[in-house]
């Protein structure tokens, strides 16, 4: 079968092309993708090519499919796997396969599986792991959003604290706890905001930095004070560029309470830094940003570790586990990830616009595979006069659901949009 698909061959090197998919093995499987939502560590991946940890050696001679946030249906299954997955099904994948020996995954490592193409063979590596996974949603979109939400949900369980009277721990956030998330107006921390406030253990303080008047304002219309309140949490937006003295503007927050658990969204060492000054006695920072440099350190105060019992954990991507209780939480549809999607395309626009991921500010670039179509913001779909009937008509689409992208929109674009 004929693929269409963004390859990578070395640092900045990107090429759409169409070539011939190898014919399925009875341990793999074949697909076609509808979404792929692009992704910063794809840019990271691209900035450094065969540099990076999980990417090959030799991408210049057997280049990879890129894109690791993707979802689709399933077209054809090897006799090996037909016992647990179904041609015409809805399948998503849990991307960090955390094989044993070597790092690979889909995205990253693979020539004939990634989110940026229009088809893809599914290698046994993937069904190996039980990192295919079945999800019947009502959008593909929402499928493709599964991978940064179970990151989300990594972050969340990683966190730890000491049960009272022992040196034992009890995972997961503290309930009715502070937290805070520090340089949580991106995409990942509103997927954040949401499963704080929707999750099973949900913060009776949550604050969310940044240090931008409009993308502050823009994640505080998505998740309003009233809708935290009816979860029980009192929610608070703060610009902390505007604050004299950072660090005790927070705690009045709290009540000088301090924080039980804080959330770093960006590898930055200032803000890294005031997040642990921030941590109560037995608060746990989570650096959840991953930074490009391997030299990255922030100094922090061991008097605290010894005395106050403050904890640091990372975390990098989530399990199937994770991606389980995500799939879960979108088809019962407690978690609202439709609030982050900021930007549609087609497989046309996906090199230009991950090789200028960082300068395109809002959410969630959503790419439909099978489509040729310019990137859009929702915003500008909205606002302005189309002189393209096709977007007149997803502006009253849009409209119906204050600019949130949807189920209609979606079908919109699968029905209407020019094939690639």
């Amino acid at each position: 079968m004929l693929t269409k698909a963004v390859r990578l061959y070395g640092k900045d090197d990107l090429r759409l092309e169409e070539f011939e998919l190898p014919e399925i093995t009875d341990d793999e499987i074949l697909a076609s993708v509808v979404t792929d939502s692009l992704c910063m560590s794809t840019w990271k991946e691209t900035k450094q090519g065969p540099g990076h940890k999980k990417v090959p050696d030799n991408i210049d001679e057997n280049p990879i499919i890129i894109g690791h946030e993707f979802c689709g249906k399933i077209l054809k299954v090897g006799k090996n796997w037909a016992h647990q997955f179904k041609e015409g099904n809805k399948f998503a994948i849990q991307a960090n396969l955390q094989l044993k020996d070597r790092p690979d995954c889909p995205g990253y490592s693979f020539p004939f599986v990634g989110g940026d193409a229009t088809y893809i063979v599914i290698p046994k590596e993937v069904m190996e792991q039980d990192c295919l996974l079945e999800y019947n949603g009502d959008t593909f979109f929402e499928g493709s959003l599964l991978e940064p939400l179970s990151c989300v949900i990594a972050g969340f369980n990683a966190n730890y604290h000491l049960i009272e009277g022992t040196y034992d721990h009890q995972m997961g956030i503290k309930d009715h706890g502070n937290m805070m998330i520090m340089g949580g107006t991106g995409p990942m921390g509103y997927l954040a905001v949401d499963y704080a406030l929707h999750g099973p253990k949900k913060p009776k303080t949550l604050v969310v930095t940044g240090v931008n008047d409009k993308q502050i304002t823009a994640i505080s219309k998505l998740y309003t004070k009233e809708e935290a309140k009816k979860a029980g949490v009192d929610l608070h937006f703060v610009n902390v560029s505007r604050l004299s003295d950072q660090k005790q503007s927070l705690l009045q927050i709290v009540n000088n309470e301090f924080y039980d658990d804080v959330f770093v969204f960006v590898p930055n060492k200032d803000v890294a830094k005031m997040g642990s000054a921030l941590l109560a006695k037995d608060g746990c920072l989570n650096f959840f940003a991953g930074p490009s440099d391997n030299e990255f350190s922030v100094e922090i105060n061991f008097y605290d570790i010894h005395y106050s019992f403050t904890h640091y954990v990372g975390t990098s991507g989530g399990n199937t586990e994770h991606m389980r209780e995500g799939i879960r939480l979108v088809e019962e549809k407690k978690v609202h990830a439709a609030k982050i999607v900021s930007h549609i395309l087609g497989l046309d626009q996906v090199i230009d616009t991950t090789l200028n991921l960082p300068d395109i500010k809002g959410g969630k670039k959503l790419t439909y595979t099978h489509k040729k179509m310019e990137l859009k913001s929702l915003r500008d779909i909205q606002q302005q006069d189309q002189p393209v009937a096709f977007y007149n008509d997803l502006k009253a689409i849009l409209k119906k659901t204050n600019g949130v992208w949807s189920k209609e929109a979606e079908q919109y674009i699968l029905e209407h949009a020019e094939e690639i």
